[in-house]
């Protein structure tokens, strides 16, 4: 009873290391995750730049996969050349020792102060970095308190003979070593709380120096499987380029230090005596060594990459989302760009759904009413995908401009899918209707169906350029075609009663049918002139009603 109790006491204590690491990456995150983001952005000019971003973004963060997953997300997206990426993840590697280093001295004094600490900022704090900060205090207090827990732990067994040859079987090879520590970086998502771990045995005695060196190295190879993993199991084999060439480099760095691993290990224990500094700076050393050895051979290493694994230009099914990234939901900027991108890809289609309506109304051929109408659902699937997306994203991490540009993806995703709607629900019957009885409209009906049309497709690239760039010239002009359009439907149903009055059959459902035309152009005009709203209201340059006030 007692060993099973001891086992749950391990166990317990390991969780509390990991969830530790967790809430540290997680008040860093919301605190100053965009900050992080624009900053890693701006560095991905250069290798070197990008280097030192890496190491910078990752040492606060305290999570290389966090550090991978946004690079990844701009280099899937085509933001930015393989070869910075491939650097900042050298520096991500790096800067996830700095913790381990410092937590390598015996801080655990301050553990309950950190936990104190971070109580008060998050409980009695108003301000919302400040209680993330307040997380980043507990965290860092659990962090060191299971540290504590575990040493007093092992004290008691390290000397039991039978945990002695479970262990002494279990390190006896190198290689399972690093397959063991491997599996339980990626299990536990995070390669500091597992180094940490081996720093404990190794400080205690229970596992020897060269079998924690083994397991170091399965620690760093292990935190290069979440990002692949995370990257999709399908897709565009380019945004797998980065994950796989730092996986590649993982592995090719520990199968060259397990082969350095006789001389290399005697060499730090006779620099350092303690088993468990030893560890930390074996951590950091092999992440250094690497970095120094693969940084001369990034452009090589990326063409390389980039011939072997090709971007994929797959337009078989146009209603697949592209740019929906699901590994970068943690990265909010990131994720909703991605989301802008695929409403733009909705903008064309409707844009082609507009061209096909002008096909359909001038001329008589069904197939094409039939291809316009299936259109919509393109339509239908990216605005669903889009939507789940979004809404998959964790509302506790996106700051008030990212709620903003959340609301703003939704709205014009939602116009864009009701326009749609509009032309496959009743422009595409009219046009059918129209062909099935024969109706042809006079040449300068013809002109203006053929006028509003191409006038509705700039105002759906206007409304497009307005959703990116937020331009306020853009937004005005575009919303002042409601204008327009309102006029001409008022011209079309004058000219409709005009025509009625000389009680002429065929000329009265001609009017008819290009009088309910007008009527569905303007409907979709105003689902893409609402895509000036937000940028006017923002200005404060919208009245809050049409309706004349009351003097």
């Amino acid at each position: 009873m007692g060993a099973t109790l001891t086992l749950f006491d391990l166990a317990g204590a390991v969780a509390l290391l990991i969830w530790g690491v967790h809430m540290v990456q997680i008040g860093i995150t919301r605190a100053f995750g965009p900050q992080l983001r624009r900053l890693l952005g701006y560095a991905l000019g250069s290798r070197f730049k990008a280097f030192l971003a890496g190491l910078g973004v990752t040492s606060i963060l305290q999570s290389s996969t966090a550090t991978g997953l946004m690079v990844a997300a701009f280099a899937a997206g085509g933001l930015v050349d393989l070869v910075p990426a491939l650097a900042v993840m050298l520096g991500a590697n790096v800067g996830t020792t700095l913790i381990v280093q410092v937590l390598s001295f015996d801080v655990s004094r301050v553990s309950l102060l950190f936990v104190l600490i971070g109580v008060f900022m998050f409980r009695r704090s108003a301000v919302t970095r400040t209680r993330d900060l307040g997380r980043v205090g507990i965290g860092l207090g659990l962090m060191l308190i299971a540290l504590q827990h575990l040493l007093a732990l092992i004290t008691p067994y390290e000397d039991v003979p039978s945990l002695r040859m479970l262990l002494g079987a279990v390190t006896t090879d190198p290689l399972i070593d690093v397959l063991i520590a491997a599996a339980l970086t990626w299990a536990a998502h995070s390669s500091v709380a597992v180094v940490l771990l081996i720093m404990a045995f190794a400080a205690q005695g229970v596992v020897p120096p060269h079998a924690a060196f083994a397991l170091v190295l399965g620690a760093n190879l292990g935190t290069a499987i979440n990002p692949l993993l995370e990257s999709g199991v399908s897709g565009d084999p380019a945004a797998k380029r980065l994950p796989i060439g730092n996986l590649i480099n993982r592995v090719a760095g520990c199968a060259l230090a397990l082969c350095l691993l006789k001389w290399a290990g005697p060499a730090l224990i006779s620099l350092d005596p303690d088993p468990g500094r030893a560890v930390a700076d074996f951590h950091t050393a092999f992440n250094f060594v690497l970095a120094l050895l693969f940084f001369p051979l990034l452009k090589p290493y990326a063409k390389l990459l980039v011939r072997f694994l090709p971007t994929r230009v797959d337009t078989a099914d146009p209603s697949q989302p592209i740019y929906l990234d699901w590994a970068a939901r943690e990265t909010p900027t990131i994720a909703l760009a991605g989301a802008a991108r695929e409403a733009l890809r909705m903008a064309d289609v409707l844009e082609g759904m507009l061209r096909g309506a002008l096909d359909s109304l001038n001329q008589g051929d069904r197939k094409r009413v039939a291809e316009t109408a299936r259109m919509d659902d393109v339509l239908d699937r990216l605005d669903t995908a889009i939507k789940e997306y979004l809404t998959s994203l964790d509302i506790d991490t996106l700051d008030d401009t990212d709620h903003r540009r959340l609301s703003e993806i939704l709205a014009f995703t939602t116009n864009l899918e009701h326009a749609g709607d509009i032309v496959e629900k009743s422009l595409m019957p009219l046009a059918a209707k129209r062909i099935k009885r024969g109706v042809s409209f006079s040449e300068t009906g013809r002109r203006e169906i053929r006028e509003m049309l191409e006038r509705l497709t700039g105002n759906a690239r206007a409304a497009a350029a307005v959703f990116m760039t937020d331009d306020p010239a853009t937004a005005r002009q575009l919303l002042g075609e409601k204008e327009v359009f309102r006029e001409l439907e008022t011209r079309a149903t004058e000219g409709y009663f005009g025509r009625a009055r000389t009680d002429r059959a065929e000329s009265i459902e001609a009017s008819t049918l290009f009088l309910d035309i007008v009527r569905d152009l303007k409907r979709v005009n105003a689902h893409l002139a609402a895509a000036a709203y937000p940028v006017l209201e923002g200005r404060g340059e919208l009245l809050p009603s049409r309706l004349k006030q009351e003097v």
